[in-house]
């Protein structure tokens, strides 16, 4: 069977028994304490937490997955085994509360036996069985069905039933929630396959475990009980590549001779070939002995040819998710795995550009499984070729380093050494390791470790930061309503004084309900009035702390006593509505983007604010400027189109998949949708125009990069742009009247003027140029003979201290052997250049001394080598005296 064939034939299997079939969840979690999307039940987790009800009682899936960075991290071991990989694929099966124990036991065994044709005699099944210490009681009921299984199979319940506690057969999602024990299935792959399972659960890539079936069936509390759910769930996940890699090494189980590698399947075999025809090397699957000794050069070869097509997988896989290469997070660690890559490419002798070369075979494997990849195609393409070309800009500088460090340093790489490889060159820690390994050198972790710490304290003095919290830890406070979203009325609110507090040298208020929004999602805080006993204060800022409460900025304080008191909250409406322009104006900047750049583009951070917009989005390279001009024509026109904006709540369970939610945030049962006309859908909690008519005129003012794989564009909308356009327009006009132009010739104009100007500064340093040699040459006859060598010391004029260089130059070309001093005034300041000749250096007439000597006569300071120097001074007035006084 093809790893295709297999695929089909496990959803197939699954849908004949009523499981909905759905796409794989994008590598993107929507959990903020993962990296990537790392097991098959990921996206299933709120359905298990009780938070969203499941949208269907049966379900399958294949699952796109990546190990590596933070808590399961399987990159260093990638390459150097069989089995090991970053991309990978978990098909499951699930049940929410529908069917238990019986179902996926019997159905596991048909897949694996009857469908697939798995040996029975050579499969094992594990059940719960704790030991001390170890939670809940022996799983009998799935002993009992394996048992059955087993049994009627004509096999020894007591030798293919094995047990295991709970590192290995009780599930976790955490200290505390649902939990429960896990039954896996496991094959034996000796040639024999007689070993009676006591290879089962020992680290041996002969017998390894296919098939885990959790049962979630308690709930776990803080106090270690563990309670029965009153809906029980299944979760099981088959690592696909494993199963694909078994079947293509025993050849449909006719062949057990050969040890069992999940790169013998066709997934890897099509790279393997592309990377063969760069190379021109063979794979021969070898393995390693020990990572500790040196590999032979095909050990070498092939641990390279498994990287490659793992990491290959990884990044197109992740890119087509919209997960780039950057400098944090996960996507720092999509650059270590770019980076690991071309580091044994290069050992392939590969030439630049070779990785994006393998694209075209993870394209046929997986395009039409995962169809995100073939839509995303030329994005991952000029993705990974451009971060390809950025790192091998410093390989080669930073290899050399490496060498320099390595010989200076036989047996361990120092750690600021390592660290300068990483700032500097761009070498992750890992990639470093590598290299020492591969010298039979340590790295000092430790050292390295200090040196970031460092570099985070650095980072942590520049930002400053500030914390707003009037509610004290563990304070059960109720959340302020914020009844703010629908402003018809300019008229104050009333409201209940119900808390203040002094902090950071400002009183703030909290009230039983308030209009005014606090700042989060990257829209700034509201400013108002609050009137109070007699009292006016103004509100300068509206914050939000950690129990939902919102805080109000006060420009004074409250009288003592104050809470339980009524007043009225009057919110500043121009300022809202500006920032509710540019909120909205965001959304179709958002919007815009997509359409144009592509839809692998997603929101990195913003700022709305009365004045301006910021917006932060993964992109790999600079946005053209006819891409920007179709942007802001998008973006107008819709603006135009006066559609209308409106917002309304729904189950996050029910969200239609257009609708943009961002990776990341912690989404709870009910949701808030922004719709601008139909075509912009976003979760949003923040205030909004009711029309895009009322955004008025959108104008972007900036396009830049912040990071690597992160652009920032800055826009203003409404009366912020229309004061842009009325001072440019002004400009513009006044630049016309000086130029004698009509407005649309100015720029023509000012070409041709530019034109004329370099010209012309041609043409006067040409002059200078013969000005200087006629200049050179009257020095240079007036030069002084002293022991042998001609000296020239004589303030002139230069345009600029480089003139003044090259003037000493031409006289140095005319006397020969001998010095040359000069010195100019240019302003208020004086520069001083010296040079030498090869042998009036070896006579010790060095140019940097003579610098040292002088500039500090004139207040200032230089130096530089032997045959040239320059330096600079404050005192123009006391050049000549300086200069006629000086003797070398």
């Amino acid at each position: 069977m093809t790893s295709a064939e297999i695929r089909q034939s496990f959803l197939d299997f699954f849908a004949a028994r009523d499981h909905h079939i759905v796409p794989s969840a994008p590598l993107l979690p929507t959990a903020p304490n993962l990296l990537f999307t790392n097991a098959g039940m990921n996206p299933f987790v709120p359905y298990f937490l009780g938070e969203r009800a499941a949208p269907h009682a049966r379900v399958a899936d294949t699952q796109k997955c990546i190990r590596a960075g933070g808590k399961h991290n399987d990159l260093e071991d990638v390459g150097f085994d069989s089995y090991h990989h970053t991309f990978f694929e978990m098909l499951g099966n699930w049940s929410f509360g529908d069917y238990f124990k019986r179902e996926a036991i019997n159905w596991a065994w048909e897949l694996l036996t009857r469908e697939w044709g798995f040996p029975r005699n050579r499969l094992y099944a594990t059940v719960y069985k704790p030991g001390p210490g170890d939670p809940a009681d022996f799983d009998q009921e799935a002993y009992d069905y394996w048992k059955e299984v087993f049994t009627t199979e004509g096999l020894d319940p007591d030798v293919h039933i094995r047990h295991g506690g709970k590192t290995d057969n009780f599930w976790m999602m955490g200290d505390t929630g649902p939990c429960g024990p896990c039954s896996e299935i496991h094959i034996d792959l000796t040639p024999g396959g007689d070993t009676g399972g006591h290879l089962v659960n020992r680290d041996s890539a002969w017998c390894m475990e296919i098939w885990n079936l959790v049962f979630i069936q308690f709930n776990a509390d803080a106090q270690g009980n563990f309670t029965p759910l009153s809906a029980r769930h299944v979760d099981t996940g088959m690592g696909f590549e494993r199963i694909a890699g078994i079947l293509a090494t025993t050849r449909n189980f006719t062949d057990f001779s050969r040890a069992p590698s999940n790169y013998e399947s066709d997934l890897f075999t099509s790279i393997f070939d592309r990377i063969t025809e760069l190379s021109g090397r063979q794979y021969r699957g070898t393995l390693p002995e020990s990572r500790e000794r040196k590999l032979s050069d095909q050990e070498a070869a092939d641990v390279a040819f498994r990287v490659l097509a793992d990491h290959i997988r990884t990044l197109t896989c992740s890119v087509a998710d919209g997960i780039l290469p950057g400098n944090e997070g996960r996507n720092y660690v999509l650059r270590r795995i770019l980076r690991r890559a071309v580091h044994f490419g290069r050992g392939l002798g590969l030439e630049a550009g070779f990785f994006a070369e393998l694209i075209d075979p993870v394209m046929e494997k997986l395009g039409d499984v995962f169809p995100e990849i073939r839509r995303q195609e030329q994005v991952i393409r000029k993705v990974i070729r451009a971060e390809e070309e950025t790192f091998g800009r410093t390989l080669d500088r930073g290899m050399e380093l490496f060498r320099g460090i390595a010989e200076k340093n036989p047996g361990e790489i120092p750690g600021d050494a390592a660290f300068t490889l990483y700032d500097t060159y761009g070498f992750p820690l890992d990639l470093t390791e590598i290299l020492a390994r591969e010298q039979g050198l340590s790295v000092d972790k430790a050292g390295f470790e200090r040196e970031m710490d460092k570099q985070r304290q650095r980072a942590r003095a520049a930002r400053k930061t500030t914390e707003i919290k009037v509610a004290s830890e563990g304070d059960a406070r109720d959340p302020t309503p914020f009844v703010g979203y629908d402003l018809d009325r300019e008229g104050p609110f009333q409201v209940t004084v119900t808390d203040t507090a002094e902090q950071g040298g400002h009183s703030w208020a909290v009230f039983d309900q308030t209009p005014l929004y606090a700042e989060m999602g990257g829209q700034v805080g509201d400013t108002g009035r609050l009137d109070v006993g007699g009292t006016s204060l103004r509100i300068t800022d509206t914050q939000q702390d950690p129990s939902g409460r919102i805080l109000h900025k006060l420009e004074g304080s409250l009288p003592a006593g104050s809470a339980g008191s009524e007043g009225r909250l009057s919110i500043d409406l121009n300022r809202r509505r500006a920032v509710q322009r540019h909120h909205s104006a965001t959304h179709l900047l958002h919007f815009a983007l997509r359409e144009t750049v592509g839809d692998h583009v997603h929101q990195a951070g913003s700022l709305v604010a009365p004045d301006r917009l910021r917006f932060d989005f993964s992109h790999f390279e600079p946005v053209e400027p006819e891409q920007l001009r179709k942007i802001e024509d998008l973006v107008n026109e819709r603006i135009l189109a006066n559609a209308p904006v409106r917002w309304y709540e729904i189950d996050f369970a029910d969200k239609p998949d257009d609708i943009i939610a961002f990776f990341g945030e912690k989404y709870g049962e009910r949701v808030r949708v922004v719709d601008i006309g139909g075509y912009s859908r976003e979760l949003c909690g923040g205030t909004h125009v009711r029309a895009t008519g009322e955004i008025g005129p959108f104008k972007i003012t900036a396009e830049s990069g912040i990071a690597a794989g992160t652009r920032r564009i800055e826009a203003v909308v409404g009366d912020a742009a229309l004061q842009l356009l009325g001072t440019s327009y002004e400009t513009l006009h006044a630049l016309a009247h000086r130029l004698s132009c009509r407005p649309g010739e100015v720029e023509a104009r000012l070409a041709h003027l530019l034109e004329e100007s370099e010209r012309l500064e041609k043409e006067i340093r040409k002059a200078r140029q013969r000005d200087a040699a006629g200049v050179a040459r009257d020095l240079a006859a007036g030069a002084e003979s002293r022991d042998g060598y001609k000296w020239v010391v004589a303030r002139t004029e230069a345009g600029s201290p480089d003139e003044l260089r090259s003037l000493g130059a031409c006289i140095l070309g005319e006397i020969g052997e001998g010095v040359v001093v000069l010195g100019a005034a240019f302003g208020e300041k004086t520069t001083l250049v010296a040079l030498a000749s090869p042998g009036a250096v070896k006579a010790g007439h060095r140019a940097g001394d003579i610098i040292r000597d002088l500039a500090p006569r004139l207040g200032g300071k230089g130096g530089g080598k032997p045959d040239f120097a320059m330096g600079g001074g404050k005192d123009p007035e006391n050049l000549d005296a300086v200069l006629r006084a000086w003797k070398p």
